[in-house]
C-alpha cells in the first residue's frame, strides 16, 4: 500500500440529509415499539425486553449489532486536532515518515446537516489492529510518542463511519392516551451546583428521569451546574435561553419541542428600562444579571452594585456585591454601565418590575409562566415534522466531534399524538456499545416514531433512572453530576 493512500479497511462517511427511513414508525398514530429492523448498521432484528413501569409508561431494553471494529493510531495534526486540511495531514505524514514509520492519510467527510454544509477533512493514521490486539496498538502509539509525535489510540467504532455496532439502548415510552402523571424539570438543590439524576428523581418523587441539557463547564468550578440555555422550573425562569436553541416545553402531561428566546427587562418606577442579560450566571463587564434564591451561590464579588428586591418588586437594599441571595428575594447585579443604571434608577424603597418573556418561536407567541410550566433546554435539534433536521451550527455543536463521532446520547422526542419517547444510547464501551452520531441519533428517533426530536447532553452525562435505579450504563462507570433533569412524575 502506498504511504499516501487511505489506511486499508477504514471506510468513509457519507452525506445524509433529509433521510427517509424505510418503514419508519413516524406514521404510527400512537407510541408503539417498531416491528421493523434496527435502523443502524446492518439493520438486523434487535433483541428487546419490555417492562411496564406504570400506567402508560413502558421501558425497553434493546440490543442490536455485533462487534467487528478494531483499533488504529491517530497522529494529531499541528493544530492538536485529529482531523484537518489535506496540507496539515501531509505535513504530519512527513513527520511520521521522518520518524521511520509508515502511515496513511484517511479522507473523511463530516456530513451535511440542516444548517451547515458537508466538510472534507483528513486524518493521519498508523496501523490497523483487531479488537483483541489493543495491546499492539498501544505499543505502536508508545513508539510514536517516543519519537516526539502526539498520538492517540482510536477505537474505530467511535469514528462515526461505517460500523456493525453493537448498540445497547434504553427506551422509555410515555403514552399520551393512558399516562396520568405529569412532567417537570429539576435543577437539583441549586442552579450553581450539579447533582445526579437519581438524586433529583428521588427528591422530585419521579417514577423516571433522564439528564437534561448541557451545563456550563467554562465558568468558575462552583458555578458549573448552570444550564446552557433556557430553564424554567414551576413557572420561574432560572436560566436565560441561547436564542433559538432547541428545548422541550413541559406543561402538565403535555410535552412539545420548539425553539425559544428570552427577553428580560428591568423597569424602574421612574420608567427607566435596562435589559437583563442573564439569569443565575456569571456576569460579564457592564451586564445586568438577575439572581434568584435558587442560584445557590454568592453574587460576583466585583466592583459594582447589588440591588435586593422582594417578591413585590420593592427595593429592600442597595449593597456591595459578593453576598448570597436572601430567601424569597431576588438580586439585580450590575458592574460598570449597569451598576451606574442601578444607582441612578433603583433607590431603596422604590419599585422595579422584572418583565420576563419566554417566546416559543414555532408558535410565535410567549409562554405563560404559570406554576405548571417547565422547560429543559436541548443541545441540538434532530427531527422536525418527521424529517431529519440537524441544527448543529445554530445549537453550538458544529464540529466533527459532535456531528460525526459516536458518543453516548440522551434523546427526547414526541410523536404525532403527543406521546413522549426518551432514549439513552450507551457508548464509549468498545465491543459492548458504540453510541451514535447526530445522523444516527436522528434516524433512531424517527424509527421509534418521533416526529419531533432533540439531543440533550450526552457523553458521561447520559443517565436514565427508573424507579430509583440507573438502568443504562453511564460511560464514566457511574452517574455523573449534571446541571438539570427531565422528570416523569406519577401524578
Amino acid at each position: 500500500m502506498s504511504r499516501r493512500t487511505l489506511v486499508v479497511g477504514l471506510a468513509m462517511a457519507t452525506t445524509i440529509t433529509g433521510l427517509t427511513v424505510p418503514g419508519a414508525a413516524a406514521e404510527q398514530a400512537t407510541v408503539k415499539f417498531p416491528s421493523s429492523n434496527f435502523p443502524l448498521g446492518a439493520r438486523s432484528a434487535p433483541t428487546k425486553t419490555m417492562t411496564s413501569v406504570t400506567s402508560g409508561i413502558d421501558l425497553y431494553d434493546v440490543k442490536a449489532g455485533s462487534s467487528t471494529d478494531g483499533y488504529t493510531v491517530t497522529v494529531l495534526l499541528p493544530n492538536g486536532r485529529d482531523a484537518g486540511t489535506r496540507e496539515a495531514a501531509e505535513t504530519t505524514l512527513a513527520a511520521v515518515e521522518a520518524a521511520g514509520e509508515v502511515a496513511g492519510i484517511q479522507r473523511l467527510e463530516r456530513p451535511q446537516v440542516a444548517d451547515a454544509p458537508a466538510q472534507e477533512l483528513f486524518m493521519v493514521r498508523v496501523g490497523l489492529w483487531s479488537f483483541k490486539q489493543r495491546a499492539k496498538a498501544d505499543k505502536a502509539a508508545a513508539k510514536l510518542k517516543k519519537a516526539g509525535l502526539k498520538v492517540k489510540v482510536d477505537y474505530l467504532g467511535d469514528d462515526g463511519l461505517k460500523t456493525t455496532g453493537p448498540w445497547h439502548v434504553k427506551v422509555l415510552t410515555v403514552d399520551a392516551r393512558t399516562f396520568r402523571g405529569s412532567y417537570a424539570a429539576s435543577l437539583g438543590t441549586s442552579v450553581a451546583k450539579r447533582e445526579t439524576v437519581s438524586s433529583m428523581a428521588k427528591r422530585g418523587g419521579a417514577v423516571a428521569a433522564v439528564n437534561g441539557g448541557f451545563f456550563n463547564i467554562h465558568t468558575a468550578k462552583q458555578l458549573r451546574g448552570e444550564p446552557v440555555g433556557a430553564s424554567v422550573v414551576a413557572g420561574r425562569l432560572l436560566s436565560e435561553a441561547v436564542p433559538g436553541r432547541s428545548a422541550i416545553v413541559l406543561r402538565g402531561r403535555t410535552a412539545r419541542i420548539t425553539e425559544l428566546t428570552t427577553t428580560i427587562t428591568a423597569v424602574s418606577q421612574d420608567g427607566a428600562k435596562h435589559p437583563i442579560a442573564g439569569v443565575n450566571r456569571a456576569a460579564a463587564a457592564d451586564e445586568l444579571v438577575l439572581y434568584t434564591e435558587e442560584y445557590g451561590a454568592k453574587t460576583p464579588a466585583v466592583d459594582g452594585t447589588d440591588v435586593v428586591i422582594d417578591a413585590n418588586g420593592r427595593v429592600e437594599a442597595v449593597r456591595t456585591p459578593g453576598a448570597a441571595v436572601p430567601k424569597g428575594k431576588r438580586v439585580l447585579h450590575g458592574g460598570g454601565e449597569a451598576a451606574m443604571w442601578l444607582n441612578e434608577h433603583l433607590w431603596e424603597g422604590w419599585t422595579v418590575k422584572v418583565d420576563t418573556k419566554v417566546r416559543d418561536l414555532r408558535k410565535n407567541r410567549n409562554l405563560q409562566l404559570t406554576p405548571d410550566l417547565h422547560v429543559v433546554s436541548g443541545g441540538v435539534g434532530l427531527v422536525r415534522n418527521g424529517r431529519t433536521a440537524i441544527t448543529a451550527r445554530r445549537d453550538g455543536h458544529d464540529s466533527v466531534n459532535m456531528i460525526l463521532r459516536r458518543h453516548p446520547r440522551t434523546l427526547v422526542g414526541t410523536t404525532r399524538n403527543g406521546s413522549l419517547i426518551v432514549a439513552t444510547i450507551d457508548g464509549r464501551k468498545p465491543g459492548i456499545t458504540v453510541g451514535a452520531n447526530f445522523v444516527e441519533a436522528a434516524q433512531f428517533m424517527r424509527w421509534l416514531g418521533a416526529t419531533q426530536a432533540i439531543n440533550l447532553d450526552g457523553g458521561g452525562s447520559t443517565a436514565m433512572v427508573v424507579k430509583g435505579k440507573v438502568v443504562n450504563q453511564p460511560s464514566d462507570g457511574g452517574e455523573r453530576a449534571v446541571g438539570d433533569a427531565l422528570l416523569v412524575l406519577p401524578r
